[in-house]
């Protein structure tokens, strides 16, 4: 799974701010912005990534225990799907 074609991640005075370009830029009518975990999780869905890499790439970054992080993976990426931003 990856973030669709038309989003880019830009940090814009301190905060992570998605940008939707060109025909994301007609899809979507909004503003997203994400926190440091959101904007690392972000930029590893910009290449193609299993839920088993994003996890074993989370632990090994942030001191979370294994299940929270599973947790907020899945709430996150259901996000972005209810926001039909990740192509599978």
């Amino acid at each position: 799974m990856k973030i669709k074609e038309g989003y880019l991640l830009r940090e814009v005075a301190g905060s992570n701010i998605v940008v939707p370009v060109g025909e994301g830029a007609m899809d979507f009518s909004g503003v997203i912005t994400l926190n440091e975990v959101g904007a690392f999780i972000w930029k590893l869905l910009e290449n193609d990534i299993t839920k088993e890499e994003i996890l074993k790439k989370m632990l090994e970054e942030y001191e979370v225990e294994k299940a929270v992080a599973e947790k907020d993976i899945e709430e996150y990426i259901s996000s972005l799907r209810g926001a039909e931003l990740i192509a599978d």
